[in-house]
């Protein structure tokens, strides 16, 4: 609840309001209803570079306000990304993010994305998201993960080696960024380095970029859902299913969540 009270940035989904009674816990969320950016990649197979670029670059200014407010994400993936009706980006879903000072050793996040740090178990500090956000984007643009393996084991070991394909698809920029972000030498990761982010807005891949314009979403959108409002829930799966809740006559839980 403390860091999602915390959160203001236009690239994260914030809460809204919080509650309670006697039986759950509540969490209001404003409904994003572009759906999440995982189904635009599965109906369109992958996605043009400059699409890409847009996504990627607005992951960059939410990843750079976490970690300016000490937050580290650690769970950056397509499902996790959601499009607003307008067509803008916010990460969603802080359930791993943690605030840290200088590292963290747990082990957590999504198998494809986890960091070689993460997977040593020797700690790990902010670094982690800019290898994930390698990650994504080289699904973006592949339709696929760099890393992928049937058995978890021997995918923690390509990760571990770097080992992966670069497609000969990609523009040498884009390449270039993937290389710079999926780099096992700390000190030579894009993002971890004395310039921090900067270092990732200014490469050449993102030159294209109006940063402070994208960041006011001033920047049309190359793509946008089709949705008819913000109102609109046709993104999102008709499948869920639902129940009446059943609360409690007694809350026998009121001394633990007296301060929620």
């Amino acid at each position: 609840k403390r860091i999602l009270q915390c959160i203001n940035s236009p690239f994260c989904v914030r809460m809204e309001y919080f509650g309670k009674d006697n039986s759950y816990l509540y969490f209001f969320m404003p409904f994003i209803s572009g759906g999440e950016m995982f189904c635009h990649l599965q109906k369109m197979g992958r996605f043009k570079e400059d699409l890409a670029k847009f996504y990627a670059a607005q992951v960059i200014l939410g990843l750079e306000y976490l970690h300016n407010v000490k937050l580290v994400y650690r769970d950056l993936k397509p499902e996790n990304l959601l499009i607003d009706h307008l067509g803008y980006v916010k990460i969603t879903d802080f359930g791993f993010t943690k605030p840290i000072q200088s590292r963290t050793y747990t082990f957590c996040g999504t198998p494809q994305y986890l960091a070689p740090e993460v997977i040593s178990g020797h700690g790990y500090g902010f670094s982690v998201d800019w290898w994930s956000l390698g990650v994504l984007i080289y699904e973006m643009v592949s339709g696929y993960a760099p890393f992928d393996a049937i058995e978890q084991m021997t995918m923690f070991r390509l990760i571990m080696q770097n080992r992966y394909v670069m497609p000969k698809s990609f523009s040498a920029p884009l390449q270039d960024i993937v290389r710079k972000l999926l780099e096992l030498d700390l000190t030579l990761r894009y993002g971890n380095l004395k310039n921090g982010a900067a270092d990732i807005r200014n490469h050449v891949w993102f030159q294209t970029i109006d940063w402070q314009s994208l960041f006011n979403r001033r920047v049309p959108p190359p793509y946008i859902p089709p949705v008819s409002d913000f109102n609109d829930v046709k993104q999102f799966s008709t499948e869920a299913k639902y129940s009446l809740l059943q609360i409690a006559n007694v809350n026998e839980l009121e001394e633990e969540f007296k301060d929620f």
